[in-house]
């Protein structure tokens, strides 16, 4: 579980860099965009991106979640959670995916079934970074 001092940081600061590893070894780090989500921070993936191929084959990540201005963030470094479709549960997936949008968002969705449908042709995945060790310059 996150502490509070840091849900608080990720519920409130929602751009992040993840770093997954190749197959070679070497990192991959991309942009996402995050929120305070169940053990951790979530956000969501189409299927063809390479850090969910990087995450299914080796789930070890680390999530640095920034303020706007770079100038306080928190590093969660630990595995990643993915539930996808054909290997969640569907409902555990709906449910994960509208949280990780309201956590990110700060809000509702106007439409949830227009929002569903949109994830299911998206094709994506949600993914659920649970910390190991968490360090940084905020909070």
């Amino acid at each position: 579980m996150l502490p509070e001092n840091v849900r608080e940081f990720v519920s409130e600061n929602h751009q992040a860099v993840l770093s997954t590893f190749r197959r070679n070894g070497s990192a991959q780090m991309s942009v996402v965009t995050v929120g305070a989500y169940g053990e951790g921070a979530g956000f969501t993936t189409t299927e063809e991106r390479a850090k969910l191929h990087n995450l299914a084959r080796d789930p070890r990540c680390s999530l640095l979640v920034s303020k706007a201005d770079w100038w306080g963030y928190v590093v969660l470094e630990g595995r990643a959670r993915v539930l996808r479709r054909g290997d969640a549960d569907e409902a555990e997936l709906r449910e994960a995916l509208r949280g990780i949008y309201r956590a990110a968002s700060g809000q509702e969705h106007p439409d949830w079934d227009e929002y569903d449908r949109a994830m299911i042709a998206d094709r994506r995945a949600a993914v659920i970074v649970v910390p190991d060790h968490i360090y940084g310059s905020a909070p």
